[in-house]
């Protein structure tokens, strides 16, 4: 949750005197003088940018005291040609201090830099949080800055007692050096380059520990990062996806593999613009212009680890309702609430399950916010109410910039929100003017408490009179369709920073509002890129307040935390095979920041999906954690019934798979709210002693149990995939695979995905129905695969869906499962309401080596079973066994 009384944490660390400090600081204004050749002698992946603002010639650069090489001296037109020498000037550390929690110094320069302002004087604290955490800060000590007003874990007030790390404090020049104690690898290393801090400039440097760095998102990009002198741009920004620039969210925070298979984690808690350059040495620089820096190092030592540790201080996601994991259907262009009727109806028709219909802006009246179209939509309310007779859910997409009304009209939405002044303000204090959807608008100033208030209030009204069940936010990074206002933006250094990190439109005013506009709580220019996680909040509470259940929510700016408040769908993608690819690495990288309820839209949203990728699209789609088909108004339908039926045919036996795996699927979000974990997972962090998997992105799977490996190229009839050692179930057949880390190719006709479960693990799953709502009152499913040795094990979480705090009251079930020696029980951890109800129909079990002549359930003879010799499949049928009583069956 936001600070927003913004207190600023206490220092435990005291300043050095002011009479040391003038004392030190006697220091020339000039940058120094040019290095000698020996401090130039750089091998090319060790050299940092000196010329980070502007392209400078030789004179230019080693004005600044750094080293310069034409272009014909480079073999890397990426690499820098003007760059630090090794005795580049930085800063001292000084008073150097053991404290309680860590320890504390002063860092102190001598001689300025290029970037005005130079802080001379700066204050580092570093905290030993957990045996496995650190935190440190640097920041001036004089003068209070911006930090981000995020809810993160108290201070400590000792420390622990064992550490995974070492700390060092290097002098002068000053740089931090930080090592996992039990190998001895550095984990995070300041001193390759100098540390620079000025106003509104910001630089810190680091090794890595290899060449598998995942994250620093959101960006279009394969899950592993490329390290070849690639820049990552952090400023929210509405546009079509694409390589290398800046997008939706920002998430600062890296995993790294080490050599040895383990992994560690670095988050730089900084809601400024930002750039950060990835170089091949390995090395990463961070450029940020303002706030502070405030980082975290995670220990691991698993990939696993290192994600729940990052969670441990941004939170832990909300657990959805189980309607939100069904199938999603939406697009800008249903003109009317008939046309809406007519695809629902359509849906059924075709007999794919269909759980929530959505609507873009088209609903809107004029556009605005709170309202719906009188000619077209008259009868909203009652085509929603229609929506929940059919065991349906409704979601409607709001944005958080409001329509001028237009003269000679009332837009109360408005008004209320001017008279208790919940809006952005320009520099003279009045409301600033842009242009969105509805023409001239302002932008709610979400870290403003009344404008939480203002949120819930509107939306409650709105919901008094159409009973939505959702809210999708959009355009909310801020997206504005023009630069800043209609009324320009001052000229000051807030909107001209001597640093800007490369944004699409080479200005921070690009597509969005002034930096230095105002906020309840800072200017824009610090609080931009949490915007979208400030809307996120005020709607997941409002929702709360109104329903009293779960909130659904998902939002297309995002920030770290944001898997608290909502989901993430990831934006206007185009219908391309490109993007389809795309979409695996994006929904793995959002389970890693802790925002695991996230998906692309299904055959993609610019342009014409052929019938052959919106197959394949719904194939994969059906895996992600949050599945919704949405395109623009101007592309053709893609709606599944709009198809051949050999294609509604694929794509109806792809989404009941879903349906029918929907337990273990919400059993994964559960371990995901509670503590942590990922539901969509890249192999690398299930199996990361293979070094194999460290760089797969077209697989992927669902908790540590389900393998996915889809058809991603047009034409494709079969795909190649990668296995860990193992052995593997096609979920299908039953059929064994078994792999000592092996690559396979798997036969993939248009109408199938292969879906494997690995041995040793129980999925729970359900006969589907048309809706969740029909699918939870089936009967349950057991699918065993047994590991080489015949054992597995499982489990369910279950509870009745959309009540909120469920497990903290109690008022759920979970059940264990384990198959061992022939044998399989449950095991009762907790039970509690609508798990009661279940029964157990069905049990599947892959790997039985040898036919059964005999099945026992509960001691008694069983005479429902078949068993499949070229797979070696055992199903045990027509079981109606309680599964909240004990039970035990054998095979012999």
């Amino acid at each position: 949750m936001l600070d927003f009384s913004h207190e600023r944490k206490k220092s435990g660390c005291k300043n050095i005197s002011c009479r040391l400090l003038l004392l030190f600081l006697l220091f020339t204004s000039c940058f120094g003088e040019a290095p000698g050749p020996s401090q130039c002698l750089l091998e090319p992946e060790h050299r940092f940018d000196c010329a980070p603002e502007k392209t400078l010639n030789k004179d230019e650069c080693e004005g600044r005291g750094c080293c310069y090489l034409t272009a014909s001296d480079t073999s890397d037109l990426k690499q820098p040609s003007c760059y630090y020498p090794t005795n580049y000037p930085s800063y001292k550390a000084v008073n150097v201090t053991s404290t309680e929690t860590g320890y504390c110094a002063t860092l102190l320069r001598s001689t300025k830099t290029f970037m005005p302002k130079d802080l001379m004087e700066l204050q580092l604290e570093v905290f030993f949080e957990t045996d496995s955490r650190l935190h440190f800060t640097i920041k001036n000590p004089n003068e209070n800055r911006y930090e981000v007003p995020i809810e993160t874990p108290p201070r400590v007030r000792s420390q622990p007692s064992t550490m995974q790390y070492d700390v060092k404090i290097i002098t002068d020049p000053f740089g931090l050096i930080i090592s996992r104690k039990s190998t001895g690898q550095i984990l995070l290393n300041t001193t390759m380059a100098p540390l620079l801090f000025a106003e509104q400039f910001i630089q810190i440097s680091t090794g890595l520990s290899s060449n598998f760095l995942y994250g620093l998102g959101e960006h279009l990009t394969s899950l592993n990062l490329d390290l070849n002198w690639t820049t990552l741009t952090f400023w929210n920004r509405g546009l079509v996806p694409r390589k290398d620039t800046n997008m939706y969210g920002t998430h600062p925070f890296y995993l790294a593999m080490e050599k040895d298979g383990l992994a560690h984690g670095v988050f730089l808690l900084n809601s400024n613009a930002m750039d950060i350059i990835l170089q091949p040495a390995p090395a990463l620089t961070w450029r940020t212009i303002g706030g502070i820096l405030d980082f975290y190092v995670f220990l691991g030592p698993e990939p696993k680890t290192v994600i729940k540790q990052y969670q441990d201080v941004i939170g832990y996601p909300f657990m959805p309702p189980y309607w939100g994991l069904g199938f999603h259907l939406c697009r800008w262009g249903y003109p009317s609430s008939n046309m809406t009727r007519e695809v629902v109806k359509k849906m059924r028709d075709s007999q794919i399950p269909l759980d929530v219909q959505w609507h873009d802006i088209d609903y809107m009246d004029k556009f605005l916010d709170f309202t719906y179209d009188p000619d077209n939509y008259g009868d909203f309310p009652e085509m929603v109410h229609e929506f929940h007779e059919m065991g349906m859910k409704y979601v409607l997409i709001l944005e958080p910039a409001l329509g001028l009304p237009q003269p000679g009209r009332t837009y109360l939405p408005y008004d209320d929100g001017l008279r208790r002044g919940i809006y952005v303000t320009n520099e003279t204090g009045q409301p600033l003017v842009g242009k969105v959807w509805p023409g001239l608008s302002v932008f709610v100033d979400f870290t403003n408490p009344e404008a939480h208030q203002w949120w819930y209030e509107m939306l409650k009204e709105f919901h008094d009179r159409v009973l939505f069940d959702g809210v999708w936010i959009d355009k909310n990074e801020p997206a504005n369709h023009g630069y800043g206002s209609v009324d320009n933006c001052p000229d000051n250094t807030l909107e001209n920073p001597p640093y800007v990190p490369k944004v699409v439109g080479d200005v921070l005013q690009a597509k969005t509002i002034c930096a230095s506009s105002h906020h309840h709580l800072s200017s824009h220019y610090n609080l931009h890129n949490i915007y979208g996680l400030t809307q996120a909040i005020a709607s997941y509470n409002a929702m709360m307040k109104i329903t009293g259940k779960r909130p659904f929510v998902i939002s297309r700016s995002t920030f770290s935390g944001h898997g608290r408040y909502a989901g993430h769908w990831t934006g206007d993608i185009r219908s391309t095979w490109e993007y389809l690819y795309y979409s695996i690495p994006a929904i793995l990288l959002f389970n890693i920041y802790g925002a695991p309820l996230v998906g692309t839209d299904i055959c993609g949203f610019l342009g014409n999906a052929t019938e052959e990728l919106c197959v394949r699209w719904h194939q994969v789609g059906a895996f992600y954690p949050f599945m919704r088909n949405h395109n623009t108004h101007d592309a053709t339908a893609q709606e599944p019934y709009v198809f051949s039926k050999e294609s509604q045919k694929a794509i109806r036996k792809v989404v009941l798979r879903r349906y029918m795996l929907l337990p273990y699927l919400y059993t994964l979000f559960h371990k995901a709210h509670t503590s942590g974990d990922t539901v969509a997972r890249p192999l690398f962090v299930e199996f990361p002693s293979d070094r194999n998997t460290w760089t797969i992105d077209r697989q992927f799977l669902w908790g540590e149990a389900l393998y996915i490996t889809p058809v991603l190229e047009q034409g494709k009839t079969e795909v190649k995939g990668y296995f860990p050692s193992g052995v593997w179930y096609d979920l299908v057949t039953g059929a064994g695979l078994e792999s000592k880390g092996e690559w396979f190719t798997l036969p993939t006709p248009l109408d199938a995905i292969n879906t494997h479960i690995r041995g040793g693990y129980i999925i729970p799953a359900q006969r589907p129905g048309m809706t969740t709502e029909e699918t939870r009152k089936n009967d349950l499913r057991l699918l065993v695969a047994l590991s080489a040795d015949g054992s597995a094990q499982g489990d369910l979480y279950w509870d009745d869906g959309d009540s909120l705090d469920t497990y903290k009251k109690g008022d759920y079930s979970m059940i264990l499962f384990k198959a061992q020696n022939k044998v399989l029980v449950n095991e009762i951890l907790h039970i509690n309401g609508e798990a009661e109800k279940l029964t157990l129909d069905y049990v599947a079990v892959c790997g039985v080596h040898a036919p059964p002549s005999k099945v026992l359930v509960n001691g008694a003879a069983w005479e429902d079973f078949k068993y499949m010799p070229g797979t070696k499949l055992l199903k045990i049928e027509k079981l109606s066994l309680p599964i909240g009583k004990k039970f035990e069956i054998k095979w012999s």
